[in-house]
């Protein structure tokens, strides 16, 4: 049942992220589309949902049981965002999917080691949102975290494997280097995401 709890939460996630994604393929402004991308790691931080990106941060600060169940949210994460893009691509909102496939493109012509690097730092500024909306003291640096670190990773065209799930189900683009692709991006954003709690934590041994 505990799993069951994660795979769905996991959809959820995936959901979220896909409504940033949304927000972001309907605004031709980038800095405006960054900014409201962000409601997807707003509302999963508010909520307490599972998001990959942000959970694999903690990996080896917690059990066995939590590692785990890291493969179960990337699997929901990955259900939720094709869930919401097959309501995008069967609604008047269709019409992302041609911004999608030139953003898709970008991506399946890209080398590997880029995407592996692009992933790394993409999910160092995960980590930067997610801890600093954890754990800043102050509720306006709470917002700011996440605004900043999304905001950032965005407009440096970093890689967010939860992202470009929805990317490539709106685009319609699956393939078996595109599955090979999300799964070199997704090995970079864990990479990514354990580098400052680790370092942090040889620091303060």
């Amino acid at each position: 049942m505990k799993m069951a709890k994660t795979f769905v939460s996991g959809i959820l996630g995936g959901a979220c992220i896909s409504f940033g994604g949304i927000a972001y393929l309907s605004l031709d402004e980038k800095v405006l589309g960054a900014l409201f991308f962000t409601v997807g790691l707003f509302t999963i931080c508010t909520f307490g949902l599972n998001l990959f990106t942000g959970k694999i941060c903690y990996v080896f600060e917690q059990d066995r049981g939590y590692a785990l169940q890291i493969p179960v949210i990337w699997l929901g994460n990955l259900a939720g965002t094709w869930l919401v893009a097959q309501m995008v691509k069967f609604s008047r909102l269709s019409t992302l999917a041609e911004k999608a496939v030139s953003m898709c493109q970008v991506k399946l012509e890209d080398g590997y080691f880029s995407l592996f690097l692009l992933g790394i730092l993409c999910n160092i500024f995960i980590y930067i949102a997610v801890e600093g909306f954890k754990n800043n003291p102050h509720e306006l640096g709470k917002y700011l975290s996440l605004f900043f670190g999304v905001m950032v990773f965005i407009l440096c065209g970093f890689e967010h494997c939860v992202a470009d799930m929805f990317y490539f189900s709106v685009a319609g683009v699956w393939s078996g280097q595109a599955f090979l692709r999300l799964l070199i991006i997704s090995a970079g954003n864990a990479v990514g995401g354990v580098i400052f709690p680790l370092v942090r934590k040889w620091l303060r041994a």
